[in-house]
Order: C-alpha cells, then structure tokens, then sequence
C-alpha cells in the first residue's frame, strides 16, 4: 500500500470539520431529543457538496474519490451520528447504485436533484424478514407489458419518508437460485401503493429517518430499472463493499469525537485535588482509545484508497467496518466512563456518541457477518 492523504483531502477535512463544529453540533443534541429529521441542514450540505460528494461534475456533483467521501462521514460523525448516517447512505447507497449501474437516462434524471439537495435518496434491501440473508428478500417485481409491478414490504430504511426517490431491491425471478433473481427499481416519492407505513424509534441516530415501507401493486415502468435484470444481487454486493467503507469512517468520527470529550472532561474534572487525567487509570484508557482508533483509521482508509485504485477492497472493507465499528463503541463506552456519573446524563453528548455507535456494528452487515466475510475470502485464497 502506498497511500498518503493529499493536500486536498487535509483542506477537505478541515473545511468539514469547521462546518460540522459551527453548524451541527449546535443543534445536534435537539435534533436527538426531538427525535426530527433536520430538513434545514440540507441545502447547507448541497452547497458544500457534501450531497454529491461522488457524483462527477457534469452532473451537479463534487466528483470527490472514496477518501474523500470517509473524509467528509468521519467529521460530521464526530459531532452527530445522525447527519453522517444520512450523509453516508445518501451518497453510497440510493445515489450510489444509480451512479454505478443506473442508465445514462435515470442518472441525469437522480443524479443533478441527489446532489443539489432538491431529493434525498433512500435505499431499500432489507426486509422484516430478512436481514443478514439479504438474498431472502420476499418483495416481488411482477413484468407486466412495459412495466413492472412491485409488492412488498422493506425495514430500516434511512431516509424512507424524507427521500425523494428510492432503489428498491425486488425478486423477479423465483425459479433460479435466490441471488441471481433480483433487479433494483427507482420508485419516486408519491407514486401511487409507495408508502412509509411506520416510523421507527430508535436507541440511537434518532434524528436520522428510519422508516417502513410498504409496496402495494406500485406500477413503474421498464426505464426506471437499475442495472440488468436478476443481476441485482450482484450489484448490491458492491455497493455495499463502498458503503461499509463508509460505516467504518462514520464509527471512525464517532470513536474520536468521543476521546476528544474524554481527553477535555479528564483535563478540567478535578477529584482528591488533581485532574483526573493524572491518574493512571484515566491515562489508560485513553491511550487505549487512541491506539485502538488509530488501527481503524489505517484500516478504513486503506479500503477506500484501494477502492479509488480500482483495485478489489471486499475483504479490506469488511475488516475496516468490523474493528472501526467496534472500536468506536469501546472508546464511546470509555469515554463515558471517565465522564462518570455526568457521562450519564444528556447533558454531556458523549452519552448520545455511544448510542449513536451501537448502529455501525450492526448496519450494511453485522460485525458476525463481516467476520463471515473475511473468512470467506481467507479461506477461498
């Protein structure tokens, strides 16, 4: 691996993190207790091209490289887990999928409106019946003259009710094995049968929208098919390597916000006279926080450049998410401890760091299945 971050990811990082600091973590602590999606943010994430972030340029977009798109998720991560969940699956998954298999027709029809911020993309696999076995999904596309006909149901949708369109993954062909007939579909907001049936509460990401959706004889014609039909299973699987990159940078911002607050809390709470970073137990755990994070940092960044080097990164993100995703929640955990009892309660935000945490272990692939991954690929050598 020779990678190294360039001048323009470190001014990239910069700009994020100062809007990020000046912008969202004012408002993000009312954002959770109101559990409300935070409509006023968007046009302020278009204009910094955080919506388009790898949507090339012709079509509105920022035309940004996988570095960049971790670069962008870890900072607003670090202040709210909510803002980068939604930054993370707008731009990796609904807009992601179009940008990588959609028609030339349906990316200029998404792509312009994803990243001005006029819609919001959603993406839609999972189901309440399947989750780690994506390949189990029940919602069918019936062909029907010209069009297609879409009946189902589809669980934990992030920006299910907010979007302004939708890539819904659908069965088309039930006689071949189950990963080799499936097709995605763009579904517009409003088509008739399309609907969030239930808005979900949430442990954490509460100012993130999750919803179901429910499909009820949703009629879409032929061109608002994503990618060849029954290959969309295939297609599915790389969308994801990228988005688990993501998940990984988006743990990342979570687990380094969280020591931040750890190393200014220990610096000024003072206990038998002394800070309480003077003491080794203290001095302990952030250092374990620090190296921990720092291990994941090489890992997701390793992934994403080897993404913007065309070069395969399945294996490399799955090891990415799975250590970053945890490491964030032991650093959230500790962080919260030698917050003490403070940590606790709402008034410090490291407590919504930790809940905010718990998402990356289990969103796009469980830390099990990750490990099932890895495996996979090593034992397949």
């Amino acid at each position: 691996m020779d990678f190294a971050f360039a001048e323009h990811h470190d001014l990239l990082r910069k700009t994020v993190r100062d809007f990020a600091r000046a912008e969202v973590a004012p408002h993000a602590r009312a954002w959770d207790h109101e559990e409300r999606f935070p409509h006023e943010i968007v046009p302020k994430l278009a204009a910094l091209g955080l919506l388009g972030i790898r949507i090339p340029e012709e079509l509105g977009g920022a035309g940004m490289d996988t570095v960049s798109y971790a670069i962008c998720v870890e900072e607003i991560a670090r202040v709210d887990g909510s803002l980068a969940l939604t930054v993370a699956s707008h731009n990796g998954l609904g807009t992601g999928h179009i940008l990588a298999f959609g028609s030339d027709e349906l990316k200029r029809r998404y792509l312009p409106k994803a990243a001005s911020g006029e819609q919001l993309a959603a993406w839609a696999l999972t189901e309440p019946g399947s989750g780690s076995d994506s390949a189990g999904l029940r919602t069918t596309a019936r062909r029907e003259g010209g069009d297609w006909i879409l009946n189902g149901t589809k669980m934990f949708i992030t920006q299910g009710s907010v979007g302004g369109f939708c890539v819904v993954l659908a069965r088309t062909n039930p006689e071949v094995a189950r990963h080799k007939g499936i097709t995605a579909f763009v579904v517009d907001h409003g088509t008739p049968g399309f609907t969030a049936s239930k808005h979900l509460e949430k442990l954490g990401c509460r100012s993130s929208d999750t919803v179901e959706l429910t499909l009820e004889d949703v009629r879409i014609p032929d061109s608002q098919r994503v990618g060849e039909v029954d290959h969309g299973f295939t297609d599915t699987m790389r969308i994801l390597d990228r988005g688990r990159v993501s998940i990984a940078a988006m743990a990342l911002g979570l687990g380094n916000g969280a020591l931040e607050m750890a190393l200014a809390y220990a610096k000024d709470r003072k206990q038998f006279q002394k800070p309480i970073a003077d003491f080794q137990a203290i001095q302990w755990m952030l250092a374990d926080m620090k190296t921990q994070l720092d291990a994941a940092s090489l890992l997701t960044y390793r992934a994403a450049w080897l993404a913007d080097q065309g070069r395969p990164y399945s294996q490399e993100a799955s090891m990415a998410k799975l250590f970053a995703s945890e490491a964030a929640s032991r650093a959230c955990n500790r962080s919260l401890q030698i917050h003490g009892g403070y940590g606790y309660t709402r008034e410090f935000a490291v407590e919504r760091h930790l809940r905010d945490a718990k998402i990356c272990e289990i969103g796009e692939g469980t830390s099990e299945v990750q490990r099932i991954i890895i495996a996979k690929h090593l034992l397949t050598r």
